[in-house]
């Protein structure tokens, strides 16, 4: 290929040369065909000798070695020159055109007809830097986005920790049972943020557009009442209340820790922006198709222009609150990935005062 590449552009400087030798060549049989006819004409004419003409004529015979090599030294010199700065010319051209490539852009380099076959190589060159020049702003995009996606799932553990110890140092009169069950899901939750902690040193292989499943039959019906009772110090801050309508022992297969935190990303956005004493209510409907999560809290009505951006990172309801309030705006983002990935679907709506959040999840049971 490189070898067809240089023989491509060397077809350049054949075809200059030709010409240079063709147009040269062409001019000498001119002159002579020139000289030929002055001298026949010459010849064949009867002239006097006062004639100023033939003492012009006269005068050149005597110098006729010069003058004869006069003319084509001009034409010569004249005809190195035109192709001279033909050559000169392509390479101002392609120095402009190099120049371009320092700092690549969508816009096409345009030579001299006679230079197409450089002037695809360059573009081929110039596509070449701008798409590496894309993927490596996307690398580092979704560096950045993982290290604030990570950073974003920290909260959730560390909230619960905090509020569970909260709870023991505020309740002098809590039951020993009550007080080893807070214990045990502060350690466990300490563990979550260890684990999230170790995917930080793990950052460089991970790729949040290849992120892996690892799919399990799951209780969603423990999941869900684990969650929503680790929720519990958040809602009694705002006097709420979750109330979970789940058949009992519903299966579904998923990536039980992926889907743990749609759920937490699903129920924290719903305790953030719900009225104080107010009911969180999570229920499951599930068929021989999918399974169908729907959480449902009472808040005031989104508007349908911000209805529709919910599921965009970095994107808050309210950008007047605070990320110890509102979060970063990656939840649902992160949310809606995650199902995705599942192939499944997550949808929001809101009306009279009702916010709704539904995931669908294809029913396969026992399947890989």
């Amino acid at each position: 290929m490189n070898r067809i590449k240089g023989l491509n552009r060397s077809r350049v400087t054949r075809r200059i040369l030709m010409q240079y030798f063709l147009t040269l060549i062409a001019f000498i049989a001119v002159y002579l065909l020139l000289l030929v006819a002055a001298v026949r004409i010459i010849s064949n004419h009867y002239w006097f000798y006062d004639d100023p003409l033939y003492q012009f004529l006269n005068f050149i015979r005597e110098y006729l070695i010069i003058f004869a090599s006069i003319l084509p030294v001009i034409g010569w010199v004249i005809i190195t020159y035109i192709f001279i700065g033909r050559p000169l010319r392509y390479l101002d051209e392609v120095i402009v055109a190099s120049e371009k490539l320092a700092n690549p852009t969508e816009e096409q380099i345009i030579l001299s007809e006679a230079m197409k076959t450089v002037q695809d190589d360059l573009n081929e060159v110039r596509e070449n830097a701008v798409r590496s020049a894309k993927i490596a702003k996307e690398a580092e995009q979704r560096k950045n986005d993982l290290i604030v996606y990570l950073a974003h799932d920290l909260k959730t553990p560390l909230t619960s920790v905090i509020g569970y110890l909260t709870l023991l140092r505020d309740e002098s009169d809590i039951s020993e049972n009550l007080r080893e069950k807070y214990l045990a899901i502060s350690l466990d939750k300490a563990e979550r943020l260890e684990e999230l902690i170790n995917e930080f040193f793990e950052i460089t292989r991970f790729n949040l557009s290849n992120i892996e499943l690892q799919k399990s039959n799951v209780n969603l019906t423990r999941m869900l009442e684990q969650i929503s009772f680790e929720f519990r110090p958040m809602l009694l801050t705002k006097g709420m209340e979750c109330r979970l309508d789940v058949p009992a022992d519903v299966m579904m297969r998923c990536d039980a820790n992926k889907m743990q935190r749609v759920f937490d990303n699903i129920l924290r956005n719903a305790v953030f922006y719900s009225y104080e004493n107010s009911v969180v209510e999570i229920g499951v409907i599930q068929d021989e198709k999918e399974t169908l999560i729907r959480f449902v809290n009472s808040g005031d009505t989104i508007p349908k222009e911000k209805l529709g951006r919910l599921f965009e990172q970095f994107y808050r309801l309210d950008s007047a609150r605070g990320t110890n309030s509102g979060g970063a705006g990656l939840g649902l983002a992160i949310a809606k990935q995650i199902v995705t990935l599942h192939g499944g679907t997550i949808t929001a709506v809101s009306e009279d005062e009702k916010i709704e959040f539904t995931v669908r999840i294809p029913y396969a049971v026992g399947k890989s």
